[in-house]
């Protein structure tokens, strides 16, 4: 295990583990005892093809990331206390542009989607994306290989892609239906 990089905004106990590729550690804040395991990619982009953004990412305390993580924004991501995040999870807020008469698509301007908002104690399942505009409410669940591309109230268990309501839990009654 290690410590963050330099720079970036972090609570105690936080550990990130080698190797990882994170950029503008500066647009990132982390809480107290989160943990990001090895081959996380953490994007905060600042400025591209000649446009420049006021990125931030902000995670929580005590939120678990599993191996590659590949997290990119041009706005904002938000990540609440408690959530994790299986393995091979991808999370972006924008997309390059798609215009067939604009040249490269690599070289196209980001479009904004919209930000992402994960509520507490989330579970992201394995291989799940997490697209642009999306916002979880808090103990919401989303089954391995899930495309996440609208948003979804509180205590939500989604799957599939693009991903559905599969079930709802009733806090009240303590049951899922």
């Amino acid at each position: 295990m290690y410590g963050p990089p330099r720079g970036m905004g972090a609570g105690i106990e936080v550990y990130i583990e080698k190797p990882y590729r994170i950029s503008n550690a500066g647009c990132i804040r982390v809480g107290d005892r989160t943990r990001i395991y090895t081959g996380a990619t953490i994007g905060p982009v600042n400025e591209y093809a000649g446009e420049y953004f006021s990125p931030r990412i902000e995670i929580g305390s005590d939120c678990y990331f599993g191996r590659n993580l590949y997290m990119f924004c041009i706005s904002k991501i938000t990540v609440g206390d408690g959530s994790v995040f299986s393995e091979e999870v991808y999370i972006s807020d924008s997309n390059h542009g798609y215009d067939p008469e604009a040249g490269l698509i690599i070289k196209q301007r980001l479009i904004h989607g919209g930000d992402i908002s994960i509520g507490k104690s989330c579970f992201i399942g394995l291989r799940a994306a997490i697209m642009p505009g999306v916002t979880l409410g808090d103990h919401c669940v989303v089954g391995t290989g899930s495309v996440v591309t609208t948003s979804f109230p509180a205590y939500s268990m989604v799957w599939g892609s693009p991903a559905r309501l599969i079930m709802s839990y009733d806090p009240v009654a303590k049951v899922w239906r």
